[in-house]
């Protein structure tokens, strides 16, 4: 009987995307760019059958594709989804390039499988970490420094901080073979030592690492790992902390049994991702929204109901979906500077990098790492450790332990001018860098 019982679903399971497919071949996804009817925008209009997630997967394709949203219109109300984006590039253009065009009209058109997961890719020449612990100064150069002890070379990394809690997904190859780390015995000394590090002397709340070889899509994972540990519970009710909140609302729409969110906050990269993602993983449908980004504050409108067609039921659910919505807009905030550092990627730049940070009294509140054909591009966002405005001796410190650097400040009020004075900070890492050819590393600020 148990046999036939999972034949049974699996062949359910089978119809289930037999028919998925028919029903895709019948009513094709449908992807109209224009170029011309808006001055300032491209705009991207998407008409597909409707499923769950599938908002998700479109707002994905676009964020990673570096695009930003400036406007768009969303409804999918039904068994149709139709919704109309209007995006620039980075530099506030139109998007012109024909091979991101084209790339556009695959992804979400008629070749796609964009009612499936994008982004997810499996992969066996890397090892991916999660890690998940308590924030503090200095956290990311210790995990580097462990990783590096351990001939682990990290390759790509992604650090969030929020609330006191810190969110990493990493991923290392084996320093002398360059592919993924296979030796279970090894596999359980970097996660041992790493959650070592991650504990810090926090008997709440636990840390946490997880290895393995599949690598997810690296954003979609931080925001699930936040959430889970319930960094979006306040700590600190700080009247201060309480000005910065962006401004979410939830209220019932009793005529049309939709729940409406609106959010008010300072626009940035990549927001609508996060908060589309956020509504996904909490099993809300977005059946209308309305995004309004044009200026520096972003306005949006969704009416949603739960998966399972009902609106918010009470106002303790209210009262989450806020939080955890506030919570997805707060982890990617930084406030402080961007530091941009281009260089020959080898083994052990992390770890040697964020020690500079660290011992100039310096603080990272969110870091990406990426390296392709051989070069690093590592971003770190910054601050005093006490959270008191950074020196301007501090950042001339690192410009001379780096050497021929470049450093731009952005979102500060007063304009940082270089120290006159030798920092001993200069003579203790000076020859550490010239040893290890540091002559083209590159220290900028960027702007996204």
């Amino acid at each position: 009987m148990a046999f036939i019982s999972g034949f049974n679903t699996s062949f359910s399971h089978y119809m289930d995307d037999e028919y998925e497919k028919l029903f895709r071949r019948m009513n094709p996804p449908r992807v109209v760019i224009d170029n011309e009817s808006c001055k300032n925008a491209t705009v991207i209009r998407v008409d597909s059958a409707n499923k769950h997630g599938i908002l998700l997967e479109v707002v994905q394709i676009l964020t990673d594709l570096n695009l930003i949203v400036t406007k768009a219109y969303i409804s999918s109300d039904g068994g149709w989804f139709m919704d109309v984006f209007n995006v620039i590039t980075q530099d506030r253009k139109k998007v012109t390039d024909e091979a991101i065009l084209e790339y556009i009209r695959k992804s979400l058109g008629p070749e796609s499988c964009i009612t499936r997961s994008v982004g997810v890719k499996q992969t066996m020449d890397r090892t991916a970490i999660e890690l998940m612990g308590s924030d503090r100064p200095g956290l990311l150069s210790e995990v580097s420094a462990v990783l590096t002890n351990l001939k682990c070379n990290i390759v790509n990394a992604e650090v969030w901080t929020h609330n006191t809690r810190a969110a990493a997904v990493m991923h290392v190859t084996n320093e002398e073979t360059g592919s993924a780390i296979t030796d279970p015995q090894r596999l359980s000394l970097i996660k041992e030592l790493l959650c070592n590090v991650l504990g810090g002397g926090n008997k709440i709340r636990g840390a946490r690492s997880v290895v393995s070889e599949e690598v997810t899509h690296t954003e979609r994972r931080l925001h699930q790992m936040m959430f889970a540990d319930r960094d979006y519970e306040r700590v600190d009710d700080d009247d201060f902390v309480e000005k910065r909140r962006p401004d979410v609302n939830v209220v019932n729409w009793s005529d049309k049994d939709y729940s409406v969110v609106t959010i008010q906050c300072k626009d940035r990269a990549k927001l609508l991702f996060d908060i589309v993602f956020t509504l996904t993983d909490m099993q809300y449908v977005v059946f209308h929204a309305s995004i309004d980004a044009e200026g520096p504050e972003a306005y949006q409108e969704y009416y949603i109901k739960h998966i399972d067609g009902s609106p918010v039921k009470s106002d303790a659910e209210r009262q989450r979906v806020i939080q955890c919505l506030e919570a997805a807009i707060e982890r990617r905030v930084s406030e402080g500077l961007k530091l941009e550092l281009c260089t020959t990627d080898r083994v052990g730049l992390l770890s040697d990098v964020t020690r500079i940070i660290r011992e100039n009294s310096l603080t990272v509140t969110r870091a990406e790492v990426t390296t392709k054909g051989g070069k690093a591009v590592n971003t770190f966002y910054v601050g005093g450790a006490s959270g008191f405005p950074i020196d301007s001796k501090i950042i001339e410190s690192i410009r001379q332990a780096i050497g021929n650097t470049i450093l731009k400040v952005k979102g500060r009020p007063e304009e940082l001018k270089p120290a006159h004075q030798d920092s001993p900070t200069r003579f203790l890492f000076s020859g550490l860098f010239k040893s290890r050819s540091f002559v083209n590393f590159g220290l900028v600020k960027s702007y996204s």
